[in-house]
């Protein structure tokens, strides 16, 4: 049994992993704002803290140690230095949500395409830099200004029922209300909610340390999606230069290899084997709304 820190992990793939650290029989503590309600019970204890607020993390934390950090909440290298000069060196394993972001725009990326040993540091907070270089930024200072043994699990689009950003949903919407909307081609990495906290639950009981890709198997393109709600709905999608921008445009002609952890031992999904699954459920969703 291992002493856990999840921080944040009230909310979609954070509470897929909190419940396979529990079902581990971890002892398992979540740290959050307390703004959200979690259906943990008495299987965690809690800890509210501001991770943007440093006397608020040293109050919550002050002489804590843990087995393995999960920080699901790291955007900004200030908020790296923040966590480090509060946790280190009372961690074992520290494993860091971080993004295909990090990454230039190309297809079956592997680890070496972004090396954040060498990546240049820069401090700043959130506001100061976009989500992918906050990202990149943030795996330089892990990496180059800490003594934290990290993990940089690099998770692409992350989907499944609890998706509170709605972006899968979106075109589901649009195409059903026959609004036009804009959108990026290119073949996209996917990876389930419940996928990312088993890989995560997984990869802090390897001896592995540094960056890490995560994605199911397979890839799929926006107008397979396009395609596939258009023949659920018998409704053609409207396409317009001045419609609403599509959420995935940034994400599109990019994904990632999983051969890395794959050779590790871990068996991944397919993305068809859900993706399509959820596309019915929101579908669904709509016509409910419009009844």
């Amino acid at each position: 049994m291992a002493n856990i820190l999840v921080l944040g992990g009230t909310r979609f793939f954070g509470k897929s992993l909190v419940h396979q650290l529990i079902k581990k029989g971890n002892d398992v503590t979540i740290a959050t704002r307390g703004q959200t309600t979690d259906t943990f019970g008495n299987t965690v204890n809690r800890l509210k803290i501001d991770r943007l607020d440093q006397n608020s993390m040293k109050t919550a934390l002050h002489n804590q140690s843990f087995d393995i950090v999960f920080d699901n909440i790291c955007y900004s290298p200030d908020e790296v230095k923040d966590i480090a000069e509060v946790l280190s060196p009372n961690v074992k394993k520290y494993v860091f949500t971080s993004s295909m972001a990090v990454y230039k725009p190309n297809l079956g990326l592997i680890e070496t395409a972004f090396n954040p040993y060498v990546y240049e540091c820069r401090q700043g907070g959130r506001k100061d830099f976009s989500y992918g270089e906050g990202k990149r930024l943030a795996e330089a200072a892990f990496y180059q200004n800490t003594s934290l043994p990290v993990v940089a699990v690099r998770f692409p689009v992350v989907l499944g029922k609890e998706d509170y950003t709605k972006r899968l949903f979106f075109f589901c919407e649009k195409i059903i209300n026959q609004e036009p909307f804009t959108f990026t081609e290119g073949d996209m990495s996917f990876i389930l909610q419940e996928e990312a906290g088993e890989f995560l639950a997984w990869i802090c009981e390897t001896e592995y340390e540094g960056p890490i890709n995560a994605c199911s198997n397979g890839t799929i393109a926006i107008p397979e999606i396009i395609t596939y709600i258009e023949k659920l709905t018998g409704k053609k999608a409207l396409f317009s230069a001045n419609g609403e921008r599509s959420p995935y445009n940034g994400y599109t002609a990019c994904t990632v290899s999983n051969e890395k952890a794959t050779s590790f031992g871990f068996s991944f999904r397919n993305v068809e084997d859900y993706i399509y699954e959820l596309l019915d459920g929101y579908v669904e969703e709509m016509k409910g709304k419009n009844r």
